[in-house]
């Protein structure tokens, strides 16, 4: 997990990872805390999914670069293009077969 800390950080780690993932938390949200394994697991399964993480309370710009408006939020990025987005109550479940189906569909490109 790469943790993105400056808001120049956020668009070369999407454009230089084929499969980038952006988990957006804050430090006070319990469900953000709560979640975040369950995610790790997941993308856990999918080896060249890069994950970076951003606390939105330390990085306050984050919210009008991507559009965020709740926490946590989940972006999943591939070639530099959003292709999922998940925010607050997350099914896992839902969410590991979205991306396995996007992986196995880009992974031989």
């Amino acid at each position: 997990m790469t943790e993105l800390t400056a808001i120049d950080q956020v668009d070369p780690f999407i454009e230089e990872n084929k499969f980038s993932f952006i988990y957006v938390s804050r430090t006070n949200c319990s469900v953000c805390h709560a979640l975040l394994p369950q995610v790790k697991e997941v993308l856990s399964q999918f080896p060249n999914i890069q994950l970076g993480f951003v606390n939105a309370d330390e990085l306050e710009e984050i919210a009008g670069r991507l559009s965020i408006f709740t926490v946590p939020a989940l972006l999943f990025f591939v070639k530099g293009k959003e292709v999922i987005r998940e925010a607050r109550f997350v099914q896992i479940e839902a969410l590991r077969e979205k991306i396995g189906r996007i992986y196995e569909m880009n992974a031989e490109e």
